[in-house]
């Protein structure tokens, strides 16, 4: 099977290492999506994986639908978007990791496969955290691919509104990080996005959550 890998991430790449030692045809792509590409490359399957572009609506249409998919490191519908595993600390929302189709939305696809992860927030930070999603969601993949790619999981629609957040909405607690960057314990950066939306009356907003 031939596979355009999309991504934009270190940390994706050894699982697209994974699908060549096992046999796949894999051609990793981090560049914007352009029909010029598929009709060259002429792939079966498309995996999006911690990539920061939309793939747009005439692209999808010449795929079937199961054959477009997304991993995204929470417990869709919860924290669609950009950095899911800030938000869900920030939120006190569920974590997971969630293998989707793709449609026209952000990470809105019908679900594959997913699973809910805990995470002690007395032990870890943002960065172990980040670490810990992906290894598990490599770890899903790895273990449904086989029945992905002969399309024998029946995809189940998004339950819920849940919650969305774009790059700009992290961008204006960024600050916070402070000089531990993402290595900062994760109860001491809830301790500060709290302490600044109470002196900030409470500025930012949280996009659609609910």
């Amino acid at each position: 099977m031939k596979i355009l890998y999309l991504t934009n991430n270190s940390i994706s790449y050894s699982l697209s290492e994974w699908l060549k030692k096992i046999g796949e045809d894999v051609f990793v792509y981090d560049k914007k999506l352009s029909k010029s590409i598929i009709f060259n490359l002429k792939p079966d399957f498309i995996i999006s994986y911690n990539y920061g572009y939309l793939i747009p609506k005439d692209i999808l249409s010449l795929f079937p639908k199961k054959n477009v998919i997304n991993l995204h490191i929470s417990l869709l519908p919860w924290n669609r978007g950009s950095h899911p595993n800030v938000w869900s600390f920030i939120d006190e929302t569920p974590k997971g990791v969630s293998i989707h189709l793709i449609d026209e939305g952000i990470d809105t696809g019908d679900i594959l496969v997913q699973k809910e992860v805990f995470i002690d927030e007395n032990k870890h930070t943002l960065e172990s955290s980040y670490k810990l999603l992906h290894k598990k969601i490599q770890s899903l993949f790895k273990d449904n691919w086989y029945h992905i790619k002969i399309l024998n999981i029946e995809p189940k629609p998004q339950q819920g509104k849940g919650s969305i957040h774009y790059k700009k909405d992290f961008e204006k607690i960024k600050h916070l990080l402070g000089k531990e960057g993402w290595n900062i314990p994760i109860l001491e950066f809830k301790k500060r996005v709290y302490k600044w939306r109470e002196e900030n009356g409470n500025k930012i907003r949280q996009k659609n959550h609910f």
